[in-house]
């Protein structure tokens, strides 16, 4: 009655299944590895839109806080967005007349302090005749080093004079 000892009768099963389980692993590990470049490519992605977005921005500010009186001109403005010293966004700037209204507004030189409180005094103030004039400033924003873009519009109410409202809504 001599019996066989049970290692000799596995045969190595062990061996197929801990190659089984080290594949399984090695898969596993290599699409956490993938997952997580993938990850970092969308988060510079996102990074890129924003900076692109915030050049944009500061052309707009830009153009706003320039004449808006004179005929709207497209104009190119580089942006240095982390201040190195090298331009980091080339951003053309073109505003256009969306709308014009006319709008009736007091004139600062006709009012006194108290004619704005009471009209039965002195009489109503004299009125001037403006136009509300809606301007679209477009933003398209070019990314020197990976060629990406973005456009970004504002819009911009001003009070012109009928003059001016004739020179810029053409």
């Amino acid at each position: 009655m001599n019996r066989a000892p049970a290692f000799h009768a596995q045969k190595g099963v062990a061996l197929i299944v801990g190659l089984i389980m080290l594949l399984l692993l090695t898969l596993m590990v290599g699409s956490a590895f993938t997952l997580s470049g993938t990850n970092l490519k969308a988060v510079g992605n996102m990074q890129m839109r924003d900076e692109t977005v915030a050049a944009a921005n500061v052309a707009i500010e830009q153009k706003i806080s320039s004449d808006l009186t004179v005929v709207p001109t497209t104009e190119t403005i580089n942006v240095d967005i982390n201040d190195d010293g090298t331009v980091d966004y080339e951003v053309v700037v073109t505003p256009s007349c969306v709308s014009s209204s006319i709008a009736s507004y007091a004139s600062s030189s006709g009012l006194s302090g108290e004619e704005t409180k009471d009209f039965e005094g002195a009489g109503a103030p004299e009125t001037v005749v403006g136009y509300n004039v809606i301007l679209d400033i477009a933003s398209d924003v070019t990314d020197l080093a990976s060629g990406a873009s973005v456009t970004v519009h504002a819009g911009v109410r001003i009070l012109l004079t009928e003059a001016q409202q004739a020179v810029v809504c053409i």
